[in-house]
């Protein structure tokens, strides 16, 4: 008996184990770029979905990305494979739930209990919209929320006590009506009518959920005052049934948390930066930041309730917006030929252009879909309507419209045998790349070559980006790679990357034709230089010099004394960034070319033209780990271990006492 029990469950297991494979290939087949997001979802659900009977507590998965990046898609098609949308809940928790009745709007055990979620049995629950129920204002008081205030006992263990309160002004209100009656005495119908002495649907809706009632809502409401004081007594008689078992519920708690991708977040205007370094910026993050911005809205108690199971989003790479305009542009030309018979072929231009002017990092898949749509819907309409008209249909062949994008015009232009016709688009964003003035084109490219000439000189690679084409903004921009500390030396290189914008129109242009262009330049150089000197003890003095906040605080105030300081180490940054431009100037005029030819320049062309050495992508530091085993080689006859210290003799005396205090 015994071994078919234990071959029914490993079937059965393995049965289970079997279909969350298969899931996991289909959401992979439908949702692109976050592959391992799946598997990290499918791997923490596991044990809840195979052996439900293991869970003794909510399982609670938290999500936290940039919007447009499939957050919400992916735990609604989840709750479809696994067969659990009938007992699936959607909580917006900015107090916007839709489908919630007018009882269940600030109660998501209300909303649990008008579910097909059975107590005490799986179901699935997407708190939708987290970052918005705050607790902790700005400035860190707490904020007063009315709604939802149960989903911290949801969340701690998965039981919830019933709403005593409201019972209670149930009951005292029959109570009062009852009494009314028989002060009174007989009343007229018209009189009676008012009186409350039977339950309105939404209080026979909750006596029914918190008493946790068979009887139907007719029923109950037809229940005399006597009646309903009767259960309410019972119940609180019967304590051991108050609690309602919610804990094996799978939770996905679901937001943005636009502290923890900081610029990234804010930036929704930028459509110019690569997708692939808005991908590695947001790679990077981890539990650590998702903690750090809860903390700026909701309490430390609260916090620890979400756990430690939180995926993290990165915005999409190239490669993932490529195959989104593939995938979409196919459906398109698919659904036009099944309804139509007319066969299209799309030229690579059409979706370059589409890339260009459709991809915005910071916010995901929406403006791609919208893009696409203004871009092909109707001008495949109108291009299938031009074919027929010119003898194309099913059965020709299957002979193709070739579809391709002039974005100079701009248009799309459809061939079809020997005809053409151009079918106008709006191409917005390559617009505003476009800098129809030359002289415009010409100090932006000088300006930007400066810096990223001077920046691969000093720190040997190439910016990640320079561009003079931009739609964001009037001007361009060069992007460098992030560093994990700046040392003495890289500060002061920093410094000279900021003013060779300015060194290259002079060089250039010469000193009267020089723009105001630079005057953000010169704003962070002359911050980066006052750190140099007041903060990081960098210059001539070692004491850290501020501005004071309060009459008691222990601080270097004396400001004045570091300004000539500060403007020698610009004047002398200026001058350095100048000569390395002399130097380099055939390096220079290539950038520029290369920036009046193509609006960029990609980094391996900077670096060739450099012969700057291959370097990985990434933060970077200087080579501190080669100087540390410099010092050690130099100091090597000090280092020497003291006699009976050496390997295999034990460690030193305090050594020993550090190890066995911590034993």
């Amino acid at each position: 008996m015994s071994t078919d029990i234990h071959s029914e469950l490993h079937a059965e297991l393995a049965e289970r184990t079997k279909h969350l494979q298969t899931v996991a290939r289909s959401l992979k087949e439908e949702l692109f770029g976050i592959d391992d997001i799946i598997d990290r979802v499918i791997e923490s659900l596991r044990a809840w979905y195979v052996l439900p009977q293991l869970i003794s507590r909510p399982v609670i998965v938290c999500l936290w990305g940039l919007t447009g990046t499939g957050k919400t898609q992916l735990v609604r098609k989840l709750a479809q494979h696994l067969g659990f949308y009938d007992r699936f809940i959607e909580v917006q928790m900015d107090g916007f739930s839709h489908g919630s009745g007018h009882g269940s709007r600030g109660s998501i055990s209300a909303m649990l209990a008008e579910s097909g979620i059975v107590e005490g049995t799986p179901g699935m629950l997407v708190l939708d919209e987290f970052q918005r129920f705050r607790t902790v204002d700005g400035n860190g008081h707490d904020a007063k929320v009315e709604r939802y205030q149960d989903v911290w006992a949801l969340l701690s263990d998965g039981r919830l006590p019933p709403a005593l309160s409201m019972l209670g002004e149930i009951e005292s209100s029959l109570a009062y009506a009852e009494y009314e009656q028989d002060r009174d005495g007989p009343a007229d119908k018209k009189k009676l009518k008012k009186r409350k002495l039977h339950l309105s649907p939404w209080e026979a809706r909750e006596v029914k959920r918190c008493l946790k009632l068979p009887e139907t809502l007719l029923q109950i409401m037809a229940w005399k005052p006597a009646e309903v004081h009767a259960r309410l007594r019972a119940f609180r008689d019967a304590q051991q049934n108050w609690e309602t078992d919610y804990s094996k519920l799978l939770v996905f708690v679901s937001g943005n948390l636009d502290e923890m991708y900081a610029e990234t977040a804010q930036r929704v205007e930028d459509c110019d930066t690569d997708a692939d370094i808005f991908h590695a910026l947001t790679k990077k993050l981890s539990v650590i930041d998702v903690k750090k911005a809860l903390a700026n809205r909701f309490r430390p108690e609260q916090i620890a309730r979400l756990g430690n199971n939180h995926v993290i989003y990165p915005s999409f790479n190239r490669a993932t917006y490529v195959q989104l305009i593939l995938s979409i542009c196919d459906r398109y030309v698919s659904e036009i030929q099944e309804s139509s018979g007319v066969r299209f072929v799309l030229d690579a231009g059409v979706y370059e252009q589409i890339y260009a002017n459709a991809v915005f990092p910071a916010q995901g898949t929406r403006p791609l879909f919208s893009s696409i749509h203004a871009i092909l819907s109707a001008t495949l309409v109108n291009a299938a309507l031009w074919a027929l008209e010119r003898g194309a249909n099913g059965g020709d062949g299957g002979e193709p419209v070739w579809l391709s994008l002039d974005a100079s015009v701009p248009c799309i232009v459809a061939k079809y045998r020997k005809a053409r016709r151009q079918f106008p688009v709006v191409l917005e964003l390559s617009r505003l790349k476009q800098r129809s003035s030359e002289d415009f084109r010409a100090l932006l490219a000088v300006h930007e070559a400066g810096h990223g000439v001077v920046y691969g000189v000093l720190f040997g690679r190439a910016p990640q980006e320079i561009k003079i084409n931009v739609a964001s903004f009037e001007g361009g921009y060069n992007s460098y790679e992030q560093r994990k500390t700046w040392s003495k030396e890289n500060l002061r290189d920093r410094i000279c990357v900021s003013l060779a914008g300015r060194a290259a129109e002079q060089m250039v242009f010469g000193d009267q034709a020089c723009t105001s262009g630079a005057s953000q330049d010169f704003m962070q150089a002359t911050a980066n230089a006052a750190q140099y000197v007041r903060h990081y003890a960098f210059g001539s003095r070692l004491s850290r010099t501020d501005i004071a906040n309060d009459a008691n605080d222990d601080l270097n105030t004396d400001v004045e004394a570091t300004n000539p300081e500060i403007e020698a180490l610009l004047a002398q940054e200026h001058a350095r960034a100048c000569a390395l431009l002399e130097t380099h100037t055939a390096a220079l005029m290539a950038v520029v070319d290369a920036l009046m030819r193509e609006g960029s320049i990609a980094p391996a062309e900077l670096t060739a033209l450099l012969d700057l050495p291959a370097t990985p992508a990434g933060e970077s530091t200087d080579a501190y780990a080669a100087l540390l085993a410099t010092f050690r080689a130099r100091k090597a006859d000090v280092l020497q271990p003291a006699a009976g210290q050496g390997r295999g003799a034990g460690p030193p005396a305090a050594a020993a006492r550090v190890l066995r205090a911590l034993a």
